[in-house]
């Protein structure tokens, strides 16, 4: 039996997951002007941040240890699942980079 500190650990690590993607993902959509940057930046990013975080806010679970007996459904769920919600979240709900006014520049 799952433990309820075991599902809140996973549900924080979904939340912080899809939260870091969604942002990264919507930064690498404004600033770049090729399509395919921005593809390859979250491709590869993305996933780095999310080893990151897994790492850091695994400890308090025991991601693998008696709270889990299956890693390969634990990483779906804390990186398949974040990164879907999070491309869906930039692709399907938030205005396209054409739409957004950047600045001119920084001061």
């Amino acid at each position: 039996m799952v433990s309820a500190a075991t599902v809140f650990g996973f549900l924080l690590i979904m939340v912080v997951n899809t939260v870091l993607a969604a942002v990264a993902i919507r930064f690498f959509r404004l600033r770049l002007t090729t399509t395919w940057g921005a593809v390859v930046y979250t491709a590869v990013l993305v996933p780095l941040l999310y080893f990151g975080t897994t790492i850091l806010l695994s400890g308090f679970i025991g991601f693998g240890g008696s709270g889990v007996q299956d890693r390969g459904t634990a990483l779906i769920l804390v990186w398949v699942v974040p990164f879907t919600l999070a491309v869906s979240l930039d692709i399907f709900w938030l205005p396209s980079p054409d739409e957004v006014e950047l600045p001119d520049s920084a001061r």
